[in-house]
């Protein structure tokens, strides 16, 4: 059951990674399509913060995302660890993955469509999952029996 529970993990480390890809066309496109190119050209050492107000906000979408997917999922991999390591049941499974594939859809609303109401109800459908897996976590180390942990 251990690999089992890291594979929802590592579907969203490579998630994660095809969304910062999904950056570089995003705001590429956009830089190139721009008019009036000045107010990048007199910086230097541009950073993704400074194309905020200067590219469309779409072109934006996908790197907010990025954003997204290094915060809240942090706590989902710790989550995930001390689930793999005390013996994750079935349910914590199905967890995990309810909350990568809600953490997926999420990703999407958001690079593609961005409408809040959607968006906010995936986060919090997500987060909710991430609470029970977080409440599991603390009940499966607080209330162990050692003599039953996986060898």
């Amino acid at each position: 059951m251990q690999a089992q529970i890291l594979a929802p993990a590592a579907v969203l480390v490579v998630w994660t990674l095809i969304v910062l890809l999904w950056i570089i066309p995003a705001r590429f496109g956009a830089i190139a399509k721009l008019a009036d190119k000045s107010a990048l050209a007199a910086k230097q050492g541009v950073r993704g913060n400074d194309l905020e107000g200067v590219i469309p906000d779409k072109a934006n979408w996908p790197a907010h995302n990025h954003t997204h997917l290094h915060e809240q999922p942090t706590l989902f991999y710790a989550a995930v660890l001390i689930l793999a390591i005390m013996g994750p049941d079935a349910i914590d499974v199905l967890l995990a993955w309810a909350y990568v594939g809600l953490r997926i859809v999420h990703s999407l609303w958001q690079n593609l469509v961005n409408k809040v109401p959607v968006r906010f109800a995936l986060f919090l459908l997500s987060t909710i999952a991430l609470i029970v897996l977080a409440v599991r976590a603390v009940a499966a180390t607080l209330l162990a029996d050692p003599s039953a942990l996986p060898a």
